[in-house]
């Protein structure tokens, strides 16, 4: 069996990255593919919990912008993201993948309440838990969402999987061809430099918790699985305030 240098994970999933090349809505084909990647990583024995982003389907800030309130706009955002999560555990349990998705908010009927023991009770079980509904409360992200349960559940790293983008740049690579790709950053770099990585929320909790965090591209078949096996893929971001 190959090395695993992380053995419990946090994977943010961000909703576009479940809309595809579509942009909008749930894309059931690049639900499997994801899913078959997060298979893989689950094979090695790797515990995986996912938050999942619902900008696929609804985004709060934009709410607020129509003039929506924001709290009502950003409750929505958390419906959102217990559709994807749903979606996302219909792919996984359709290849044998044994899933969980616990809501902030509670509805069960449809999900597990969020409770930390249970949550970390499944994954030594070997089953992956999707994080839905956010934080539960309105003004925070999913960005946010993904730090404080890596905290909650201790998990060795967090892996923000993104659509098409390959790691942390100086700026737009697709606007700006001299950007400059990081392969090593710390979270007071994100804060400072304004890169746009995580909010500034989430990336002042992960700092005061020394939670690492890799950006890398999950276009890519077997990324996830090159990432949790050490692979320098990516820009990896320190978590610590000290860390440089």
């Amino acid at each position: 069996m190959p090395d695993i240098k992380y053995k419990r994970v946090i994977l943010k999933v961000s909703g576009e990255a479940l809309a595809g090349e579509k942009g909008f809505g749930i894309n059931p084909p690049v639900i499997k593919k994801i899913a078959e990647q997060i298979k893989s990583v689950h094979d090695l024995g790797v515990q995986v919990a996912i938050v999942c982003g619902g900008g696929n389907i609804w985004r709060g800030e934009t709410g607020a912008e129509m003039g929506m309130d924001r709290a009502q706009a950003d409750y929505m955002g958390m419906m959102a993201t217990v559709m994807n999560g749903l979606a996302l555990q219909d792919g996984l349990e359709h290849i044998g993948v044994p899933t969980r998705v616990q809501t902030s908010i509670e509805m069960r009927q449809v999900a597990e309440p969020y409770i930390r023991r249970k949550a970390i009770r499944h994954l030594e079980k070997g089953r992956v838990v999707i994080f839905a509904g956010g934080t539960g409360n309105p003004y925070f992200s999913t960005d946010t969402t993904s730090v404080l349960r890596a905290a909650e559940i201790e998990a060795n790293v967090i892996l923000m999987a993104k659509n098409n983008v390959d790691g942390v740049y100086s700026a737009d690579p697709n606007k700006d061809p001299n950007a400059k790709k990081y392969a090593e950053l710390t979270q007071l770099d994100i804060i400072n430099k304004n890169l746009g990585v995580m909010d500034t929320t989430a990336s002042s909790l992960s700092m005061d918790n020394n939670i690492p965090l890799i950006v890398f591209n999950l276009n890519k078949p077997e990324n996830i699985k090159k990432v949790v096996q050490g692979e320098n893929i990516g820009t990896i971001i320190k978590g610590g305030k000290d860390d440089k």
